[in-house]
């Protein structure tokens, strides 16, 4: 593994700091608690998002036919990790939308589909949602119940959505639901494309235990929608979501976000006192930063293994899987240290004056619970692991 980028790489990482030093607001607070969607940002979110697609780093590692750049997956990488790190808005268009409803279009969408549905994404205007987990269905997703009925020249769909991020500003849907209820449960699904705004459909938001709105249900009651917006074949939905996509997947967002708390932390303790002498003097304070820094690293030099291999056209499923595990767990215990070093003033929000860092440790701490669920829990993460990396025997 190369452990240095290239010149080229490095100048791209400064023109993007270049860049955000400009368009970023000088109070710009990337701790700040609140969601890109809420009401006071969204605003600034597709501000930014219509920015991004100026510069083509929107779709940068798309394509050039498609409207890309094509990037290489290092230079992807680069652009991943200082968006995250800054907590830069507008970088997905909701969810999804650049990560895999494009390069799945490419792949398995028709001819008409790509060209209604690629530029809008690409120039920042179309948002999008991802509806697949369900309340029966989340690491099991192939045994979701939402129902779509060949109606003529439509699908009526049936059933219900949860945990829907974006879902409150998106446009158009990613669906994932079971045309034939008859057949092995990973054979009778099929992807959709749904406007958001069809009659029938109806999203309820889901504030999470930090009071941020990010979740939401969505419920299908009788929606209509064309046959044209069927994705691949019908009933072969599973395989098309399964599909192994070009696009980087490395988890370096979460040591980018674990950094940039660990260096706010770093410079509390040193201004901080308790009993009368700096935290920075606490030796328990001291060794548990030391070991937050060091784990960062590792999170960090895993992610960048996982990218590399991917540039290099290996296949990185387990080094993935364990970029995902260590990383959700290193931001736990990120949040876990802060509270403890910031102690009963952690607890504050943002909406108090005394609170620490303006309230991002209780954000953090609260948010964390999730990360080792979201995207495939850390239990399925360690069968992956297992199965396809040690080559061990299924349990």
């Amino acid at each position: 593994m190369q452990y240095t980028f290239t010149e080229k790489e490095e100048d791209f990482r400064s023109e993007l700091l270049e860049f955000l030093g400009k368009e970023l607001p000088e109070d710009w607070n990337s701790l700040s608690p609140e969601s890109h969607f809420s009401k006071e940002n969204l605003p600034f979110t597709k501000s930014m998002a219509k920015k991004l697609a100026k510069k083509g780093w929107l779709t940068m590692a798309w394509p050039e036919e498609y409207g890309g750049q094509g990037r290489s997956i290092m230079e992807q990488l680069i652009y991943r990790e200082e968006m995250t790190y800054q907590d830069v808005p507008g970088t997905d268009l909701g969810t999804g939308a650049i990560s895999w409803v494009g390069p799945t279009l490419m792949i398995a969408g028709t001819h008409e589909q790509r060209k209604e549905h690629l530029p809008p994404i690409g120039n920042g205007d179309a948002y999008w949602c991802t509806l697949y987990s369900e309340p029966g269905s989340g690491s099991d997703l192939a045994s979701l119940q939402t129902q779509a009925q060949k109606d003529g020249d439509d699908y009526i769909i049936n059933g219900s959505k949860i945990w829907t991020s974006s879902a409150h500003i998106a446009d158009f849907g990613w669906l994932a639901a079971r045309t034939n209820p008859e057949a092995p449960k990973h054979r009778g699904i099929s992807l959709f494309m749904v406007d958001m705004k069809s009659p029938g459909v109806t999203v309820r938001p889901i504030y999470n235990m930090a009071g941020s709105h990010e979740f939401n249900e969505v419920f299908f009651e009788d929606v209509r929608i064309p046959s044209k917006n069927l994705v691949g074949e019908e009933n072969r939905g599973w395989y098309t979501l399964a599909v192994a996509l070009d696009f980087e997947r490395s988890g370096v967002g979460y040591s980018a976000n674990a950094r940039r708390i660990l260096e706010s932390l770093t410079v509390y303790v040193k201004s901080a006192h308790k009993n009368g002498k700096p935290l920075s003097e606490n030796q328990l304070v001291r060794n548990r930063l030391a070991e937050r820094h060091i784990e960062t690293e590792v999170s960090r030099s895993m992610s960048y293994k996982v990218a590399w291999m991917q540039s290099n056209g290996m296949v990185p499923n387990a080094e993935a899987s364990m970029s995902k595990l260590f990383g959700t767990e290193l931001v736990q215990r990120v949040a876990n240290t802060a509270m403890n070093i910031i102690d009963m003033k952690g607890l504050l929000s943002h909406e108090s004056d005394l609170s620490p860092l303006e309230g991002a440790v209780q954000k953090m701490y609260l948010s964390s619970f999730s990360s080792t669920i979201a995207a495939g829990t850390s239990e399925i993460q360690r069968n992956i692991i297992a199965d396809r990396g040690l080559g061990l025997p299924r349990a």
